[in-house]
Formats: structure tokens, C-alpha cells, sequence
């Protein structure tokens, strides 16, 4: 017997209408880590659960486990299945293991970008499972990757309940690890070296007491995980730039960058600032090559906007030539620099491509439960123990 949603109530937010989807029990999602918002998926469509916030907080922790069981109280059955992401540590990931055991359900793991490309398609009422295989483009902070890595610059292919990973950003070193993502000229300095130009990181970024000792740190390949992720890049750009050397609050260097090319105006992009390795990579390091030595900041994030929405079109354009689709989704939080998505929407556009963005959800984390339902709703219809394939 199909199951209803319920209606919203207390500990519950947004439903969402999705007339098309077919499903014989609801699937609990769990969420993100950041902008953690549970979801129930079930016939028609989905239910929100209020938002928790990130889960770096044991109160945001707590408030997840009383949302998740109202959104169950809410239903007369049980769900299918309990999905969450496919890092072990968060605390979305155990309690899912835990109501999942109570329950007598699976628990599943889906991959992040893989569920931010889903609720894009979904919320667009494009189901991979019947309408055929989708590009994805997702780019965020960070995500785990299947093999372990910090992805968040990905190129994917999905259908049904897999996906293969066509290519990435060319990944930087995260120099002091999570403390990267905090502090641009980190990730900044991580260019440098990337540029043979490791010497001048401790003279640019003489008003921070670590310059010195990270450009040593940068030459021990080992003591720095590498990320693919577009946020860092954008990070680096802010950086190299003198725009944001350390932030306040989540995405100011990002914000400040994209401010800072709307104020400068745009640009032409200029030859030769980006490649495409044979690795299906996205390389932004010879841009950054002249952002580094550019004395203005607004010219320079101009340019930086310029480049990148040209290669994301061009990568795009060849992958669905590839892959023979016409359909893409645009989805991660990058995606809220509307420069950079109504650059690319014009560009695939004209090209005759379908491009998906979020609607009512944000392109975000957190709207990614969505995506996590349905991938997991899939992998059952599939008998799929992961949704994971690699290129």
C-alpha cells in the first residue's frame, strides 16, 4: 500500500510536491553535517523536517534526533530504509544506523554530491531511473568522496542508483587541514607552492605568525590532504588576492570575491587560463598565476569569474558530448554566486543543453536530504548495496 505523507506539524517544515514519484513506504534521509534538514520522501513527495543547523554543536545534534522522530511519528508505517551520508563519524550517519537497527530497515550510505545532484533533478521532476542518465554539477565546500578524498568540485554522470565521476577540480592541499577552510591565505599559499613560488608565502602573508612555518608544511606532500572542492579555489582566489585572508563567517571570502567582480564589472575571459587535463580535470592554477600578480582586486575577481564559468561550460559541454545527454543539473552552494549560475545557465543554454538548478530548495546542504532519500529509494528498486562507481 503506498503511504501518504503527513501533514506538517510541529518539528516539521516545507513539504514539497513530486507528483510523478511512485513508492510503495516512505525513506527517512538523515541529511548533511552543515545545514543538517532531515526529509521524509514518500508517494508525491517530500516533507522537511525544521532546520537543525551543523551538527558541530550538541544541541543541533540533539534537535536532529527529536525532528527525525517526529517526521516518523507522523507516518503509519514503517520506512523503507534510513539514508544518510557516507561519512561514518557525523552523527547524522550513527544515529541512522541506530533508528535503522530499531526499526529492522537498512541503513544507507549515499554519497554527497551524488544527493545534491538528485534533489536538483527530483525538485526539477527529472527521475533518473525513467527519464535516463543526468550530468551533474556539483560544487560546495566539501563532501567525502568514495575514495576517501574531500571532493567538492565534481563532474558526475548519474543514473538510477549510481554514478561515475567524470572528472573534478584539479585538487590543492588543505595545509593545516580543517583550519583551511577558515583561513584563505592557507589555502592561498597552497597555490603558491602549486606555482613553484612557495618562497614568497611567508612575505605576502607576513600579518599571519604561520606563513613561514605552513610553506614548510606545504613541501611534506603528507601532512596535507588534497580536496577537490570549489569552495577552496575560491578560498585561494580571495587569498591571492588580498580580499579575505581570514573569515568571520561561513563563505565571507566567497561572498567578498563575487562582490568584488559585480563591483568591477564583467570581463572577457582570457586565453589560456585554464586546461583540461586528460583526466577529465579542470586545472585553475595557470589563472591563478596572474590573479597572483594582479594589483587590483576587482579586475582580478572579475577575471577569476570569467575564467571559471568559461571552463565549467566548456567541461560540461564536452562531457555531455561524451556521454550523449542533453540534461545537467547545477547543484552545491556554489551555485548561490549568481554570477557564476546565470554565466553557466546562459552559456549551456545556448548551447541547446536542459539545465536543472534548485527551485523552491537551496542548492545547498540544506536541501541535500532530498537527494539522499531518493538515491537510497533507488538502490532498493536496484537491490544496490552503494551508489557508487568510479570512472
Amino acid at each position: 500500500m503506498n503511504a501518504p505523507l503527513p501533514n506538517p506539524t510541529t518539528a516539521i517544515g516545507a513539504t514539497l510536491s513530486l507528483p510523478r514519484l511512485r513508492m510503495a513506504a516512505p525513506v527517512l534521509a538523515l541529511g548533511a553535517y552543515f545545514k543538517n534538514t532531515p526529509c521524509l520522501l514518500g508517494e508525491g513527495g517530500a516533507v522537511f523536517g525544521l532546520d537543525v543547523g551543523d551538527l558541530d554543536r550538541p544541541q543541533a545534534c540533539a534537535e536532529l534526533e527529536r525532528v527525525a522522530e517526529a517526521l516518523l511519528d507522523h507516518i503509519d508505517c514503517t520506512p523503507m530504509a534510513v539514508a544518510h551520508d557516507l561519512h561514518p563519524d557525523f552523527h547524522s550517519s550513527r544515529l541512522a544506523q541506530l533508528i535503522a537497527q530499531r526499526l529492522g530497515v537498512p541503513a544507507l550510505a549515499v554519497q554527497h554530491h551524488h544527493a545534491h545532484v538528485e534533489t536538483v533533478l527530483s525538485e526539477n521532476g527529472w527521475l533518473t531511473e525513467f527519464d535516463g542518465p543526468a550530468l551533474g554539477l556539483a560544487l560546495d565546500g566539501v563532501g567525502l568522496g568514495s575514495d576517501g578524498e574531500a571532493w567538492g568540485g565534481e563532474l558526475l554522470l548519474t543514473h538510477g542508483a549510481r554514478f561515475e565521476r567524470l572528472g573534478h577540480l584539479v585538487p590543492l592541499p588543505l595545509a593545516g587541514g580543517d583550519r583551511a577552510a577558515r583561513e584563505p591565505w592557507r589555502m592561498a599559499a597552497a597555490v603558491l607552492h602549486r606555482l613553484g613560488r612557495g618562497d614568497e608565502i611567508a612575505r605576502r602573508f607576513a600579518a599571519q605568525p604561520s606563513a613561514g612555518r605552513l610553506a614548510q608544511v606545504l613541501e611534506r606532500a603528507h601532512l596535507c590532504p588534497l580536496t577537490s572542492s570549489m569552495g577552496r579555489w575560491f578560498d585561494a582566489v580571495a587569498g591571492l588576492l588580498g580580499v579575505c585572508e581570514v573569515m568571520r563567517f561561513e563563505a565571507e571570502a566567497a561572498i567578498a570575491l563575487e562582490r568584488a567582480a559585480r563591483e568591477y564589472g564583467p570581463v572577457t575571459p582570457e586565453a589560456g587560463d585554464w586546461r583540461i587535463d586528460e583526466r577529465g580535470r579542470v586545472d585553475l592554477l595557470p589563472l591563478c598565476a596572474h590573479l597572483a600578480d594582479d594589483r587590483d582586486p576587482g579586475r582580478g575577481a572579475a577575471r577569476f569569474h570569467a575564467g571559471l564559468v568559461e571552463a565549467l561550460d566548456v567541461w560540461v559541454a564536452r562531457a555531455a558530448e561524451t556521454c550523449g545527454t542533453e540534461t545537467v543539473a547545477l547543484s552545491g552552494g556554489c551555485f548561490l554566486n549568481a554570477i557564476v549560475s546565470s554565466g553557466l545557465r546562459q552559456r549551456l543554454r545556448a548551447r541547446g543543453l536542459r539545465v536543472f538548478e534548485a527551485l523552491q530548495l537551496s542548492p545547498g546542504d540544506a536541501g541535500l536530504g532530498l537527494g539522499q532519500a531518493r538515491v537510497a529509494a533507488m538502490m532498493l528498486a536496484a537491490g544496490a548495496e552503494t551508489s557508487m562507481t568510479e570512472s
